[in-house]
C-alpha cells in the first residue's frame, strides 16, 4: 500500500490537477494569508479580508491593495517615481 503526501493548504485537491497547480496554489495562498506591517500604526496586524481589500486588525484602517499581497511590485514602482 503506497503512503500519500498530503500538501499542506493543497492537500485537500488530493492528486487532482496535477504537481505544477498544486505547488502554485500552496505558494499563493501561502502570501495571501500572512499577516503584513500596517503603514498607519506600524504593527504586523494587516490581514486579507477580501479580494484586493486589506484591513488592519490593530487599528482598523482599511484599504484597498493587490488581490495576494498589500503592496503589489507595481504599486512599489509608482511610488518610487512620484517621490
Amino acid at each position: 500500500m503506497m503512503a500519500t503526501k498530503k500538501l499542506k493548504s493543497a492537500g485537500r485537491f488530493g492528486t487532482r490537477y496535477g504537481v505544477r497547480v498544486r505547488r502554485a496554489i500552496i505558494k499563493i495562498e501561502e502570501v495571501q494569508r500572512k499577516k503584513y506591517t500596517c503603514k498607519k500604526c506600524g504593527k504586523t496586524a494587516v490581514k486579507r479580508v477580501g479580494t484586493g481589500i486589506w484591513e488592519c486588525k490593530s487599528c482598523g484602517y482599511k484599504f484597498a491593495g493587490g488581490c495576494y499581497v498589500p503592496r503589489t511590485s507595481a504599486i512599489k514602482v509608482v511610488e518610487q517615481v512620484c517621490r
